[in-house]
């Protein structure tokens, strides 16, 4: 309110000092005479005050002029001027403006118009670095990977964007499953940025897919170096390596080296249990039992697994079942109530067929956990108690049906494996397989194979009731029909075969 008012009053006082002027000129006497071409001309005070004012003016709008004209020729000779600051500044906005919108289409799925708003960004800023990234990630969201390999060779020929050039070629060539090509890129973008993880982990992988594991272990010392890796995860991932290589070298043939390897592999990470299964049974193609027994012990206190009972049944290979009984205390005093210690009692008391033992060292795991190795583990303990063919037959048909247990599992795709392995055969992941149950296990027979069990058990009626001859005979084929299967079928099974001798524990089910 005071502001405005403030205003007013200085408006006034300028309108009234104007008028006062202008009629104190009016009246003042003498003023300005001016002769142009023999012709004078006589101003008054007033009158000459004003010509002054617009002299003033025209001779401003001349120089005005004049500097218009010299801009216009500097401009048409290609100098920089006002003017074409002016036009360079029109077009960096509408190309920055283009350039926006093309990353937005490319943030909303929409690679055709992404690539015209980055042609059209181009035209107007002439900055290749920027819109050559927009228009090689557009052309691969449309699929075109030939227009996408094309920029990106363009920006590998630049310093600034020679990395995410490599980079893209890298990308390109492992979706074509090119890895000989794509391992090459990955080396030379690891040796211009090596504190990239994606860079780091697809080199990695590569050079263990290629089974380059000194390279590979290289790469995960470089890794550690970095700070990207903690350094408990890299020992155990060196360990990994180790094995790999371990392996590779017990494959050709250089069965010395491979044993060395894989006690290195142990040392580096004892509860990686194939590592530990071959660090034992290289100690023992040494002579050296004691340490083989100390490597599986520790193992099996972090993680109970089949193969570690296996390697520790291989340190004694002729021993009788008894004996074997004995020795294996040593190892299933450790984690006792853990399902892989039970299950190793179990069998162990099957080979020395006391049966009332391995149904104590079972316990309720048939009802709580009845997985294929447990229920085939019941009816060797039924038929070892003498019990009838259809229960035995029972047992091994729920055991067709039931979960495989725990096997080798990818953590990144869930993707079951047979055997351990360095990478998931699947995804690729590094060091992803773990010992678990799959959420869905296998199904060992088709569609209609939970009805198996009911009609096993179904044998008991033609059993006990008398028949006719050729009721009987059915039967009986029938039975001997079902226990070939359920033969052929368990063959497979893993189920005491790390302790068990196979041909006895056969003819005692048999």
């Amino acid at each position: 309110m005071l502001w405005s008012l403030l205003k007013i009053v200085v408006f006034v006082v300028l309108v009234a000092a104007l008028t006062l002027a202008a009629g104190f000129l009016m009246e003042s006497p003498g003023g300005m005479m001016i002769t142009v071409a023999g012709t004078e001309y006589t101003l008054g005070a007033l009158q000459s005050v004003i010509a002054l004012l617009v002299l003033v003016v025209l001779v401003y709008i001349a120089f005005k002029i004049a500097g218009l004209l010299v801009a216009l020729l500097r401009f048409i000779n290609g100098d920089e001027t006002a003017l074409s600051r002016y036009f360079d500044r029109n077009r960096e906005r509408k190309g920055y403006q283009a350039l926006s919108e093309g990353i937005m289409a490319l943030a909303s799925g929409e690679g055709r118009l992404a690539m015209a708003k980055a042609s059209r960004a181009e035209k107007y800023l002439h900055r290749p670095e920027l819109t050559d990234l927009v228009t090689a990630q557009a052309a691969e969201m449309t699929g075109d990977r030939r227009k996408a390999e094309e920029v990106y060779k363009r920006l590998v020929t630049r310093d600034e964007t020679r990395f995410v050039g490599i980079r893209g070629l890298m990308k390109q060539k492992l979706a074509a499953g090119d890895t000989d090509t794509a391992l090459k890129l990955a080396e030379r973008a690891f040796a211009i940025k090596p504190r990239h993880v994606e860079v780091q982990d697809t080199l990695l992988r590569l050079q263990a897919e290629k089974a380059d594991y000194a390279g590979a272990r290289a790469t995960l010392a470089e890794k550690l170096k970095q700070g990207a890796l903690p350094r408990d995860v890299y020992r155990r991932r060196d360990a990994v390596l180790a094995l790999s290589s371990a392996q590779a070298l017990d494959a050709e043939g250089k069965h010395g080296d491979a044993n060395d390897a894989a006690i290195r592999a142990n040392k580096a990470s004892p509860d990686l249990i194939p590592a530990a299964a071959m660090a034992a049974r290289a100690y023992i193609a040494q002579g050296n039992k004691r340490y083989a027994v100390k490597v599986l012990k520790k193992a099996w206190a972090a993680h109970p697994h089949p193969d570690l009972a296996a390697a520790f049944a291989e340190i004694e290979p002729g021993e009788s079942p008894s004996d074997r009984v004995r020795r294996f205390g040593t190892l299933t005093s450790i984690n006792p109530e853990h399902r892989e210690t039970r299950l190793l009692r179990a069998e162990l008391a099957l080979s020395a067929e006391d049966f009332p033992a391995a149904r104590r060292a079972l316990g309720p795991m048939a009802e709580h956990e009845p997985d294929a190795r447990v229920l085939a583990v019941m009816a060797a303990i039924e038929r070892g108690e003498g019990a009838s063919d259809a229960v035995v037959r029972g047992w091994l048909a729920k055991a067709l049906t039931a979960s495989r247990g725990p096997q080798w599992v990818c953590g990144n795709c869930h993707t079951i494996h047979g055997d351990w392995a360095p990478l998931c055969s699947n995804c690729g992941a590094f060091d992803s397989l773990e010992w678990t149950t799959p959420a869905q296990s296998e199904v060992v027979l088709p569609a209609g194979a939970d009805m198996l069990p009911l009609i096993v058990g179904a044998l008991e009626k033609p059993v006990a009731e008398p028949g006719p001859a050729a009721t009987t005979e059915a039967t009986t084929a029938g039975t001997d029909e079902e226990a070939d299967i359920v033969d052929a079928e368990m063959a497979d099974e893993p189920a005491a075969a790390t302790v068990v001798e196979p041909d006895s524990e056969r003819a005692r089910v048999k």
